[in-house]
């Protein structure tokens, strides 16, 4: 892959000798992002933002940590694409913010030992006028368990509240909203790609019944939130936030693979679940890089003017 993304520069990456030099230097000395890194801030000083390359360059090359934040704040709209405006729209984020929690307090569904993540879905529940009435307030379930989810592992990304919330917010929104038809066949693409890669793999987990019962939830509806660390889950929701759920096919494929010793070992599907549901953590950074290689194996890489 990495020789791939030198071959498919453009304009970001421009055709420059010096560059070119300085680019294998740096790779050879280990610092393979310097190039990037300085790619995306040149992407970062035009006024308007050009969202479409932002997303391009996401899909294309991990984001560095110092940027990833507002890079997302941009790509989910919390942000707009003129940068004169970013002071302005944050302080309105801000204060919409405060309006509903404190709405939320008024109205006792809340207070100060509640929670952040219940607070986050107490306000979005409110803002989509889903907000159950306080008799009825329940231990969270189906999509409110997926909202907490997510909501639990942005908090251990994001430090400010407010910026928080507006991305678990947005995150989820766009999450529905864009991929929420091809969600119940991502299992299917799952099934297709483990074929390609591992057929005895997959007929063994036919085999034993587990093909069906693996924890699909936790991976296509959560997006990994509590599967991986927050170390390796920003470097797939770069991709998911910039226009892919497909990664998320082939973070679960790369998932069975690394574990096929174990998973052929085990024949029954509570097993298979509970181990893939709790799976060791120590791996996981080299599981999402096998997983990207993989997506772009089958998938291409994004090739828009950048």
């Amino acid at each position: 892959m990495f020789g791939d993304r030198n071959l498919m520069r453009s304009k970001i990456m421009a055709e420059d000798p010096q560059r070119n030099f300085r680019s294998a230097y740096y790779e050879k000395v280990g610092f393979r992002g310097v190039e990037e890194k300085r790619s995306l801030e040149i992407l970062l000083k035009d006024n308007p933002l050009d969202v479409e390359k932002l997303s391009t360059f996401s899909q294309r090359f991990p984001l560095p940590s110092m940027y990833r934040i507002h890079v997302w704040k941009v790509l989910l709209g919390i942000l707009p694409p003129h940068t004169d405006s970013h002071a302005l729209v944050s302080r309105y984020r801000a204060e919409q913010f405060e309006d509903v929690s404190s709405a939320l307090t008024a109205m006792r569904f809340v207070n100060a030992a509640t929670p952040p993540t219940e607070l986050y879905l107490r306000m979005y529940q409110l803002e989509i006028q889903q907000l159950p009435r306080r008799s009825e307030l329940r231990s969270p379930v189906g999509g409110d368990e997926h909202f907490l989810a997510v909501a639990r592992a942005m908090e251990e990304i994001v430090d400010d509240p407010v910026d928080c919330y507006w991305m678990i917010k947005c995150f989820v929104n766009q999450f529905n909203h864009k991929f929420g038809d091809s969600i119940p066949h991502l299992p299917k693409s799952l099934e297709h790609f483990l074929s390609q890669e591992d057929s005895g793999l997959l007929a063994h987990l036919k085999a034993s019944g587990s093909l069906a019962s693996l924890p699909y939830s936790l991976w296509f509806r959560r997006c990994f939130a509590g599967g991986l660390p927050e170390s390796s889950l920003q470097r797939v929701w770069d991709k998911v936030i910039s226009g892919s759920c497909k990664i998320l096919v082939f973070v679960a494929v790369e998932i069975l693979l690394s574990y096929k010793i174990m998973l052929m070992g085990i024949n029954h599907p509570d097993g298979v679940f509970n181990f893939l549901s709790n799976m060791p953590q120590e791996n996981t950074d080299a599981i999402v890089t096998k997983a990207i290689d993989l997506w772009h194996k089958y998938c291409g890489t994004p090739m828009h003017s950048v």
